[in-house]
């Protein structure tokens, strides 16, 4: 015996009604799909008939090597992305150009070893970001996180990473937790900047005793934390033998071209004096030519004297 239409128990409905939400039919291979959640696992590529109401997506333990942005971008509620333990290895720009909303990405434990400097330009909503134990990531652009305001956690543990230029994330004004660990920090004059901003700022370094200096030998072993101060007094104090080599030779020429400059100096003066004082000869001995009186006779001859006495 069949139920009418219209009579059929409520829960009946609503169990048709998620299923049709939720059911497996509307999921990708291998992934199991449970109201806005999707999980998938033994993928190699990014699955193209993702649910476009999806809002959590878990890819973790994939052997998936790249993430297409016109696929990923049809999710535009999507506001948490797990990719753990993949194989990606490329963050090429604008990425997640159309999951504007997501909050939470975790891209840890993959093989990344470049990050475009507008990979993350899009996710300006971005709170949580991993990309540690990415060990061929050596440099970060530091226009990499220029949009990325939003972001209060940020993992670069155990990667690549010898130095940070401060630009990457002295903008990030809301930044709470910064990971560090595990990275081979090189403790030189490059980092001092950075390691200033250590200092100064009020940013939470979980494991901050394990982000060390990896060289040079004298600084190994020192937390990141703590070498602000030494690298200061190293970089714009202290006087290496390189320096006191470079001033010696500085203070060498500074001092030969200022005994020519006073070589010629003086044989300027010298030269100068002599025409000056034959000049002033020349016109004194013609002033004394046109003012010397002509000579009178005093004394007249005997002949004169005795002619005017006739007379």
């Amino acid at each position: 015996m069949s139920l009418a239409p219209g009579h059929w128990p409520w829960w009946l409905l609503f169990s048709c009604g998620m299923g049709l939400v939720g059911g497996d039919e509307f999921c990708p291979k291998k992934c199991t799909c449970r109201l806005l959640e999707v999980i998938c696992s033994g993928l190699v590529t990014y699955p193209f008939d993702m649910p476009l109401s999806t809002r959590q997506l878990t890819l973790t333990g994939n052997n998936i090597t790249f993430l297409p942005a016109i696929s990923l971008g049809l999710l535009s509620d999507l506001s948490y992305l797990d990719c753990r333990f993949n194989q990606i290895t490329e963050i090429l720009d604008y990425t997640f150009i159309g999951v504007y909303k997501l909050i939470y990405l975790d891209l840890s434990f993959n093989n990344i070893s470049q990050l475009s400097p507008y990979s993350f330009s899009m996710l300006t909503n971005l709170v949580v970001l991993n990309i540690s134990n990415n060990p061929q990531i050596r440099e970060i652009n530091k226009r990499t996180f220029a949009n990325n305001t939003s972001l209060r956690q940020l993992d670069l543990s155990n990667t690549g990473l010898e130095s940070l230029n401060v630009l990457v994330i002295s903008h990030l004004f809301n930044l709470k937790s910064l990971h560090l660990k595990g990275n081979p920090w090189n403790c030189n004059c490059p980092l001092l900047d950075f390691s200033i901003y250590l200092i100064v700022t009020h940013i939470d370094y979980p494991d901050s005793l394990n982000a060390t200096c990896k060289v040079p030998s004298d600084m190994a072993g020192w937390p990141l934390t703590l070498v602000g101060n030494p690298l200061r007094y190293k970089c714009l104090t202290h006087l290496n033998h390189k320096d006191y080599a470079f001033l010696l030779l500085i203070g060498l020429c500074i001092f030969a071209g200022g005994t020519v400059a006073a070589w010629l100096t003086g044989m300027c003066a010298v030269l100068y004096e002599h025409i000056h004082r034959n000049v002033d000869d020349e016109e004194l001995d013609e002033e004394t030519k046109e003012t010397r009186p002509r000579r009178t006779r005093v004394f007249k001859s005997k002949d004169e004297m005795i002619l005017s006495s006739n007379y």
